[in-house]
């Protein structure tokens, strides 16, 4: 890549169409749910926002508590101020017991954690008789 296509491509998308660079904003307190609507309209650039739910449900008084109602309530007014600004929201525990939930409460951006298997070692024993 020659100097002049790194500049070309070393901007914040989608403030430069071209620039490569995404930027993701964790809002992970009431604070910063607080702020958003004002962070959404006066910082330029922002990509995307993730919501950090271990810290914000620490903060709430239900620790790691995903699925508790009041965290949820706090999620979903990030989701809806990131709704009214036309941003991108990111959901980081998408799993398969909460994908759907996650889908229809608006999320765009989702985060799965890589699954460790042992499927192919499991028929690799199978197959050796050392099941």
């Amino acid at each position: 890549m020659t100097q002049q296509e790194y500049y070309e491509r070393a901007d914040v998308w989608p403030l430069n169409p071209k620039g490569e660079i995404f930027v993701i904003l964790m809002i992970e307190d009431t604070e910063g749910i607080n702020n958003l609507k004002d962070i959404l309209k006066n910082v330029p650039g922002v990509g995307a926002i993730l919501i950090g739910e271990g810290d914000l449900s620490q903060e709430l008084g239900y620790p790691r508590q995903y699925e508790h109602k009041v965290v949820l309530d706090a999620m979903a007014q990030i989701v809806d101020t990131c709704r009214e600004a036309n941003v991108v929201v990111g959901h980081p525990h998408v799993e398969a017991h909460n994908v759907e939930r996650i889908v229809k409460e608006g999320y765009r951006f989702l985060m799965c954690a890589p699954v460790r298997s042992y499927g192919n070692l499991d028929k690799a024993r199978a197959a050796t008789g050392r099941a």
